[in-house]
């Protein structure tokens, strides 16, 4: 299993950025994919970006040219540094890891964009 405890949420105005980590610890697969997902109240949880172990990274395209996801292996962190925030992007947002017939989320960490 994978301990995953998120953090850096709060709340931004419009146009703000922040960065929100997850660190990482417990047994960790060489070969794995990781990733940040949110939902919003009343709507389906969805993807935001993910990461490989040989850094391949994917973004959903609301968050393209905004959003950047990064990992530091010796601090066992993930990141998302999230710019131009816009109202939208007012969620819960949660860390995934998947490995080898495993995954494991962690308890989320809330994001509000308001003016």
């Amino acid at each position: 299993q994978v301990q995953l405890v998120e953090s850096g949420g709060g709340l931004v105005q419009p146009g703000g950025s922040l960065r929100l980590s997850c660190a990482a610890s417990g047994s960790i697969f060489r070969t794995y994919v990781m990733g940040w997902y949110r939902q919003a109240p009343g709507k389906q949880r969805e993807l935001v970006a993910t990461i490989t172990n040989l850094r391949n990274t994917n973004y959903a395209d609301s968050v393209k040219g905004r959003f950047t996801i990064s990992r530091d292996n010796a601090k066992s962190t993930m990141y998302l540094q999230m710019n131009s925030l816009k109202p939208e992007d007012t969620a819960v947002y949660y860390c995934n890891y998947k490995g080898i017939g495993v995954e494991n989320w962690g308890q989320g960490t809330q994001v509000t964009v308001s003016s």
